[in-house]
């Protein structure tokens, strides 16, 4: 075996390696908003179905405050002490808040305490989730080839996806052939955090086995006070800025059109939670596959004009694709109408992990993808199925959408002002 070919599969296993754990951990996290559905009622007084789904989004909003907070602390840890012993201590704590949920007894038996601990452990999943993006993006990115780097990339997404599809795939087996409704609500719900609980453990003798990235390893000799730490990473003032502009408008429609999607097509357009769930499952394996495609598109053509043409097609055309699917009664025209926007929307989601480690060096790499990113996600990811769920209770659906499209108007102007990175990529001088 030749040195080129040697180089070609320890590369092609660390990517194996640090998909798979992101995989497991975005399981994790979605298997939350994937059976809300059915445990909203175990954990929040009975009455009004969209209050209680209210409550259970508030829960998930507050999860997402958590990401922030893990995109500094682990991004931080990955910066000084390297990609790999990041990635293992998020996928253990995220297995340990699946573990929380699995066994939370329901308010009917112990009352207030019962929302409290899905909270905790709500928080814990978000701080691992929120440390999982910036790194996994990091070791994807220093791991790929010059030349692959926007492929390889986009396979954070299509694990990130993955891991909504497996939650999806548990949630219809479990509706079609194992439980009946009433037993998904009464106990059924806690299955799939069992077994995300299981496959966690799997992750981590994965990543315990990976090896570092060439790009930590080069600057070892930097100081150990300058790596990962917020003064360093307030020198890249553009760059912060950078990420936070051109994850808002991204985000809020990724959210929109994937996790807030299912419970979308049963408040709104009336349909049933299985129809839901099979159309969920439909569009986001095509949204998976879709990212491979445009990433390596963008390794020819450059990033910029794929996030162009994401901001372009969503400013013109969030609103008509909302309005057409809250009239529709059919679940064909809901998933053409749904496909379409995720068309759109895969412009941003299949290289923005690549975009932005690409804009910092590798001693603050880690942290300066995770903490600007894990802000944004915060405060419009997180709060996507809270602030339409309040609106579609004030009475006001609509200005949901147009929420919707302001924010990728102002993304837009970002991806129209800055530098294509594939042409200004820190990792090249590295």
């Amino acid at each position: 075996m030749s040195h080129q070919e040697k180089i070609s599969g320890s590369r092609l296993k660390a990517i194996i390696g640090g998909t798979i754990g992101n995989l497991v951990e975005w399981y994790d996290w979605y298997a939350y908003s994937a059976f809300a559905l059915y445990f909203s009622s175990s954990f929040f007084p009975t009455g009004n179905a969209t209050a209680q789904l209210l409550n259970t989004a508030g829960v998930f909003a507050l999860g997402f405050l958590m990401r922030p907070i893990g995109g500094w602390l682990f991004g931080m840890l990955a910066d000084k002490k390297g990609r790999k012993v990041s990635m293992t201590w998020s996928v253990l704590l995220m297995s340990f808040g699946s573990l929380l949920i699995t066994f939370t007894p329901t308010y009917a038996q112990i009352g207030i305490m019962a929302p409290v601990i899905l909270l905790l452990a709500r928080l814990l999943q978000g701080l691992s989730v929120g440390g999982e993006y910036g790194v996994s993006a990091t070791y994807l990115s220093e791991m790929a080839s010059r030349n692959r780097r926007g492929f390889y990339s986009s396979f954070q997404y299509v694990t990130l996806i993955g891991g909504q599809l497996i939650a999806l795939g548990i949630q219809i087996i479990l509706q079609k052939f194992l439980l009946t409704d009433k037993q998904l609500h009464e106990w059924g719900w806690r299955i799939p955090f069992a077994i995300g609980a299981v496959l966690s453990v799997v992750a981590l003798y994965l990543r315990s086995n990976l090896h570092e990235t060439p790009s930590f390893e080069s600057q070892k000799q930097t100081s150990t006070a300058k790596k990962g730490s917020i003064r360093e990473l307030l020198r890249h003032p553009r760059a912060v800025l950078t990420v936070v502009g051109l994850t808002l408008g991204g985000t809020l429609a990724f959210y929109t059109y994937t996790t807030y999607m299912q419970k979308f097509l049963v408040n709104t357009v009336q349909l049933s939670k299985e129809q839901s769930t099979n159309i969920s499952f439909i569009t986001l394996l095509l949204f998976a596959l879709l990212q491979p495609v445009l990433g390596g598109l963008s390794d020819r053509i450059g990033r910029k004009p794929l996030l162009i043409g994401f901001g372009v097609l969503g400013v013109l055309f969030t609103v008509p694709l909302l309005e057409a699917l809250s009239r529709t009664d059919s679940s064909v025209v809901a998933f053409l109408l749904i496909m379409v926007a995720l068309v759109i929307v895969s412009g941003y989601t299949s290289i923005n992990a690549i975009v932005k480690a690409e804009l910092f060096p590798a001693e603050v790499r880690a942290l300066g993808v995770g903490l600007p990113y894990g802000l944004t996600v915060a405060i419009f990811g997180g709060s996507a199925e809270y602030i339409a769920l309040w609106l579609k209770k004030a009475g006001h659906e609509n200005y949901f959408y147009w929420y919707i499209t302001g924010c990728i108007a102002i993304s837009l102007t970002v991806y129209l002002w800055m530098k294509d990175t594939k042409k200004t990529s820190r990792i090249n001088e590295e």
